[in-house]
C-alpha cells in the first residue's frame, strides 16, 4: 500500500448558498410588498328604505280573558274592547289595507300562558301575517 488514506465519504451539506438565496428573496419581497395594491372588494350597496316602518296593531290580553285592540299607527289610538270574532275581523280588515302592518300580542304578567297561546293560534288559523309578542325590556 502506498500510504494513501482511504477516501472518506462526504456526508454534510453546505447550506451557505441556500441562505444567500433566501436573503435575496426576502429583500425582494420586502421591497415589492408595499408597492403591490391589495385586491379591493366592491361590495353591493342597498338603497335606504324610503317607507317609514308601520306601527303595529296591539292585541292586549287581560288576566280575566278580556281582549282589547289598539292601533298604534293612529295618533291617540286608545285601546278598544273587542270579542274574539271582532278581533279577527278588525285585524284582517287592517291587514287588507296595509299588509305590512305587524300584529303584536301583549299580556300582563299575571295572564295565564294558555290564554296568550290561544290568541296566537286564533291569529294563525286566520292567516294573520307578521305576528309577534310584545315584551317589556329589562325584566321589571
Amino acid at each position: 500500500m502506498s500510504g494513501r488514506r482511504p477516501r472518506k465519504q462526504m456526508n454534510n451539506i453546505n447550506v451557505v448558498p441556500y441562505i444567500d438565496v433566501m436573503l435575496v428573496l426576502l429583500v425582494i419581497f420586502m421591497i415589492t410588498a408595499p408597492l403591490v395594491n391589495p385586491g379591493q372588494v366592491e361590495l353591493p350597496s342597498v338603497a335606504k328604505a324610503q317607507a317609514v316602518p308601520v306601527e303595529p296593531l296591539e292585541v292586549i290580553v287581560h288576566a280575566d280573558g278580556k281582549l282589547r285592540l289598539r292601533d298604534r299607527s293612529q295618533a291617540g289610538g286608545a285601546p278598544r274592547s273587542v270579542s274574539r270574532d271582532e278581533l279577527v275581523s278588525a285585524i284582517q280588515e287592517s291587514q287588507q289595507q296595509n299588509p305590512d302592518q305587524p300584529v303584536v300580542i301583549s299580556a300582563d304578567k299575571n295572564v295565564r300562558y294558555e290564554k296568550v297561546m290561544d290568541i296566537m293560534s286564533l291569529m294563525q288559523q286566520n292567516h294573520v301575517k307578521r305576528l309577534g309578542l310584545l315584551a317589556k325590556p329589562g325584566g321589571n
